[in-house]
């Protein structure tokens, strides 16, 4: 079975979010998503003890993962998502210290109303969203949206 390349996904990806609409509600709505997910990972209590894994301990490691899927498809899409990935790492800390609610309520409430945003996106669109066809584009939307971002900034991927 042959391995899609990086734009061979975004294509793909790209067929279902056609619409202007739909796509400024993903410019908003796939971000958040992955914070969530981050922030969610991020409250799992760590069971690691001491040291660089004892906060955050599951985020960071999943994070690592995540790191390998985009390497495997472009290193410079991996670097972009990395550097994304450290933010949302980066802001999940600050708000498991600063916050007056918990991490993973407000990372929980904030992944609801998103996937709400992103099912209305693709009512809007009239398509049915990749993910449910194949469960990798839950990873492609994100680097997608790094896609654009590199085309404007003339970066290959």
């Amino acid at each position: 079975m042959a391995t899609r390349t990086m734009q061979q996904w975004f294509d793909a990806y790209g067929e279902s979010h056609q619409n202007p609409t739909n796509k400024l509600i993903h410019w908003i709505c796939v971000p958040t998503i992955y914070f969530c997910v981050v922030g969610l990972l991020w409250s799992i209590p760590s069971p690691f003890g001491t040291g660089l894994l004892s906060t955050g301990g599951v985020a960071k490691i999943v994070v690592g993962l995540v790191g390998l899927f985009y390497l495997r498809l472009s290193l410079t899409i991996m670097l972009g998502m990395m550097a994304f990935s450290i933010a949302c790492l980066a802001l999940a800390s600050w708000i498991d210290q600063q916050a007056p609610w918990p991490l993973w309520a407000i990372s929980l409430a904030l992944f609801v109303l998103a996937w709400i945003g992103q099912f209305y996106g693709h009512k809007v669109e009239g398509k049915k969203p990749s993910f449910l066809d194949d469960l990798q584009f839950l990873m492609i939307g994100p680097a997608w949206l790094m896609g654009f971002i590199y085309r404007g900034l003339g970066i290959p991927y």
